[in-house]
């Protein structure tokens, strides 16, 4: 239902629709007032004192063709094409603001008459300013060059102008009434070739004056369009346009935090565009930084400092832009995401706000409530913020006071009244004003209470004033460590050669540590890591700023830290990690292989430029962050064990997969491929990884296989090379990059011993001479690998040939006796060789009633049944593997039971004990003994005899 009018507002809209009838019929102009025209009319009245006086000027936008144009779809871009520009210049004035008065009415009425939803109305006074500037800079061109000639560089190379847009124009997100922010450039130095040449600082700089004027200029006809150019380089003391390198080195050593934040939506916008990309891509560096950039904090604070003076200054509380709760907060929630990680992301470097709402939502960085939340706020903002522009053509982001333009503006967004709309208005506010804060206020570090002893306790540490004693009056017993560790950090080189500004933030930050390690499970232990870690990023600002900024950062680090050994090292070692910390992401990991396939791709196309080392950094990177939230899972109790270890097989499969298609990539670049559909070449897994049960720090137990009929064959590149040799290259090349230390660690640890022959064999085999081992010379222990094998990356069709040799090999009738025997034999033996339990520890993988005992168990079972039971071969994992044994009747319900159980709390057990950098030996208790003794007896009960003494070989 269409809200009611008032009284006085009826009769505004009564009124003024009368007199453009009377001004049509004056001027000729048929008006064709039918139900549907004068509605649509009446509406742009009730919401445009603007629209009023445009079609007061112009009445022939109200005849049959100009309503036409009002209701056409397209933009103004497919309509500037026909406009003809005087040379002169006044005649070239009036002509561009009479288009933009016509174009601007066009966005009025479809707007209000809800032809357009707010993102096309946005985006359609974005295309109408970039097609005044075209024009614009056109004309100026030609003025400029009938006179000087063109700008060209040293070698004589053509010059354009560069025009680009900022803020919400480079965003493509344009206000009716905005500003528009451009900088203007060009790419290099040199001089206009006409008859009076100008060097080409002059020369660009008189046509950004000549550009400016044809659009800023008053005139009889008002304006085209209010240019702010206080953006560039050291603003309006700076040149009008300067050359790329000048821009290059303004940025690399002037640069501020909030040109990053403008930057952001920066974009070319006229003239030279393909220049300006090239502007774009060397200003990147100075936007979104390598890694993440927790400083960003830091430059939207004083931003947010700087505007809020000026709110109090100029009483802007309501301001729909500055004051709190408005547009602007919305801006820096999502900007601040953009600049922390938009140099690792791509996919966050867009420039419209929606859009890079919905990409941080997409990447798990904004959450999908709070993305609504925000959603809703800003377009709501946005539609009033316009309506109220719209109104007189204002650049204003105030609401009026008088009552009557209020209701105005409530009326014609569709609320019964102002106080309707003055409340979802408040609503909307609050929601931003909130999730703003929770962005803003956590920086914990400045202001976050801290207890006095702390303070003057790292005071006295930096004074070289503390020894023992005093460390363990503080907490941390006992204390001699503790002390050293703490005297040696100031003293740290890394340390000593800190900014005073990174020097100040450690102050701050250290008294929160120590507070924290104090509170922890483990203060000491805690504390030395702390330590640690505080000299390992004592160079990089961001990381320093990130514990600073976020106190939940600082207690999850603590916390770890006196938890986990392992992912403390971990986060040592790499720091890039403590993003993980902060916001492990769980419910964001790819969790399956073809997913974490996937992201690996992602991840990789996010580079420049394909180059070997810089993707294998990126997957170690990737591989290393997965990894750790894995374990942060684990160790937080949000993933069991079995899940844990499936988890962290399919990651390393997924790397295996990755790395093979890099190495089959650079050896086809050097000698190019061999003949034949794929490539020929398999990866199989074992052990833990072919049995989808990885721990944290596993090594890889690889078997590479060739197609045997590309063994002669040569290679099509430049440098051809044997089938053989290419395989033994490419086997060669896996090998090395999975094994390689990057500046971003080490992928794994491989091993090919379980390769036929073992460690005398060759390192990639044939699939004729694989099959044929392990058909005539394999023993029994090599079939119990076979068993946990599978193909984890390659040749598709390879692969499937492999898995029928694996099926036809353990599926050969075996003898039950003779296979139970020579599997407990060959237990013994290894419990013999590595068993490390004694009366008081427990070895939860080699000792008797441990994880291999379950292992070797389900092994020996499916050896001896395979051949009448050949479904048993369908799984390698052992958690599969009990479930099908017990589902084809070689364990009752009881035993698969124990198994299932034991399995299951070993494991975790094992995990744990990786994760505090401990071996898997545990210290002996009620609950472990039972569990292991439960497991020996099911062992014996199923025909094993795996306590007894190891045969003589």
């Amino acid at each position: 239902m269409q809200p009611k009018e008032s009284p006085a507002l009826r009769a505004l809209i009564d009124d003024r629709y009368a007199e453009l009838a009377a001004r049509c019929r004056l001027a000729g102009v048929a008006l064709h007032d039918d139900a549907g025209v004068a509605e649509r009319i009446r509406r742009a009245l009730l919401a445009s004192d603007f629209a009023y006086d445009i079609w007061f000027r112009q009445p022939q936008l109200l005849a049959p063709q100009g309503l036409e144009r009002l209701r056409a779809g397209g933009d103004a871009s497919t309509r500037i094409e026909t406009l003809r520009l005087d040379p002169d210049e006044a005649a070239c004035m009036a002509t561009l603001r009479r288009f933009r008065h016509a174009e601007a009415l066009r966005l009025v009425f479809r707007d209000v008459n809800g032809l357009d939803e707010l993102p096309e109305t946005l985006s359609a006074t974005s295309v109408l300013y970039e097609a005044l500037l075209g024009a614009a800079l056109g004309w100026s061109e030609r003025a400029l060059a009938a006179r000087y000639g063109h700008g060209r560089d040293h070698e004589g190379v053509l010059q354009r102008m560069v025009v680009v847009g900022f803020g919400k124009l480079g965003g493509s997100e344009l206000n009716f009434s905005s500003d528009i922010d451009l900088v203007l450039a060009y790419p290099h130095s040199g001089q206009s070739d006409g008859p009076r040449p100008l060097d080409n600082s002059e020369y660009f700089v008189r046509m950004g004056r000549q550009l400016v004027r044809l659009l800023a200029e008053p005139t009889v006809d008002g304006i085209c369009a209010r240019v702010d150019l206080r953006l560039r380089p050291f603003g309006n003391a700076g040149r009008l346009a300067l050359p790329f390198s000048a821009m290059e080195q303004y940025y690399q050593s002037e640069g501020r935090d909030w040109e990053r934040y403008a930057w952001i939506k920066a974009r070319p916008v006229a003239g030279d565009r393909n220049a300006g990309k090239q502007l774009q891509e060397l200003l990147r560096p100075f936007v979104f930084r390598k890694y993440l950039d927790y400083t960003a904090f830091a430059g939207l604070r004083e931003m947010k400092a700087l505007i809020d003076a000026e709110v109090a200054r100029k009483d802007l509380a309501d301001n729909l832009k500055l004051g709190p709760g408005g547009i602007r907060e919305v801006e820096f929630i999502v900007q601040l995401t953009q600049l922390i990680r938009g140099g690792r992301e791509p996919s966050l470097r867009v420039r419209g706000l929606l859009p890079a709402l919905t990409a941080c939502e997409a990447r798990g960085h904004i959450a999908a409530s709070r993305a609504k939340a925000l959603r809703e706020a800003y377009v709501f903002l946005r539609r009033v913020e316009n309506r109220v522009q719209m109104l007189r053509d204002a650049q204003t982001h105030d609401i009026p006071e008088d009552a009557l333009s209020r209701e105005r503006i409530a009326l014609g967004l569709g609320h019964a009244s102002w106080e309707a709309l003055a409340a979802e208005l408040a609503r909307h506010r609050a929601v931003v004003s909130e999730e703003f804060a929770e962005v803003l206020v956590p920086q914990g570090g400045r202001t976050a209470s801290v207890p006095v002893e702390d303070v003057a306790l790292w005071r006295r540490v930096c004074a070289e004033e503390i020894d023992p004693g005093l460390l363990e009056a503080a907490g941390f017993q006992p204390g001699a460590e503790a002390a050293e560790a703490l005297l040696k950090l100031p003293q740290a080189a890394t340390v000593r050669a800190m900014p005073p500004r990174s020097r100040e933030q450690l102050d701050r930050l250290m008294p929160q540590l120590l507070a924290l390690a104090r509170d922890s499970a483990a203060p000491v232990p805690g504390l030395l890591r702390l330590c640690r870690l505080v000299q390992a990023v004592a160079r990089r600002s961001s990381y320093l700023a990130l514990l600073e900024e976020q106190p939940a950062a600082r207690r999850r680090l603590a916390d770890l830290f006196a938890r986990s050994a392992f992912l403390a090292e971990r986060v040592i070692a790499q720091p890039l990690l403590l993003d993980d910390v902060l916001d492990p992401r769980i419910d964001q990991l790819p969790l399956k292989r073809a997913d974490i396939s996937a992201e690996i791709s992602r991840v990789l196309g996010t580079l420049d430029e394909r180059e070997a080392e810089a993707e294998l950094e990126r997957i170690n990177e990737f591989k290393a962050s997965t990894a750790f939230r894995l374990g942060l899972a684990f160790n937080d109790g949000r993933a069991d064990a079995v899940a844990t270890a499936r988890r962290l097989g399919a990651l390393a499969e997924s790397v295996v997969i990755a790395v093979m298609a890099l190495a089959e990539r650079e050896l086809t670049e050097q000698h190019g491929r061999l003949p034949g559909e794929g490539s020929g070449f398999a990866v199989l897994g074992y052990g833990s990884l072919g049995g989808e049960e990885l721990g944290f720090a596993s090594d890889l137990d690889l078997v590479f296989v060739y197609d045997t009929r590309r063994a002669h064959a040569m290679s099509d590149g430049a440098r051809p090379i044997e089938g053989s040799r290419w395989y033994q290259r490419l086997a060669q090349r896996v090998m090395n990059w999975l094994t390689v230390l990057t500046r971003a660690g080490r992928l794994y640890e491989v091993d090919t011993r379980l390769r036929p022959d073992g460690s005398k064999g060759l390192l990639v085999s044939s699939l004729e001479a694989f099959a044929e081992y392990q058909r005539s010379r394999a023993w029994t222990w090599e079939h119990q690998a076979l068993l946990r094998a599978r193909p984890v990356a390659g040749d598709a069709a390879l692969n499937a040939e492999l898995l029928d040799v694996r099926r036809e090999i353990l599926a050969v009738p075996r003898e039950r006796a003779r296979v139970l025997a020579d599997v407990s034999d060959m237990r013994r033996r290894w419990r013999a060789e590595r068993d490390r339990s004694d009366e008081r520890l427990f070895d939860l993988k080699q000792g008797h009633g441990g994880l291999l005992d379950i292992e070797f168990a389900l092994q020996g079972l499916v050896l001896a049944h395979a051949a009448e039971r050949p479904l048993l071969l369908l799984s390698t994992a052992n958690a599969a593997l009990i479930e099908a044994c017990r589902t084809s009747g070689l364990l009752d319900d009881a035993q698969a039971e124990v198994f299932a159980r034991a399995h299951g709390e070993l494991l975790r057990r094992a995990l744990a004990c990786t994760l505090d950098l401990r071996s898997r030996i545990a210290p002996r208790e009620p609950a472990l003994d039972a569990l292991s003794e439960e497991v020996r007896r099911v062992t014996a009960e199923l025909g094993f005899a795996f306590a007894a003494k190891a045969t003589t070989v």
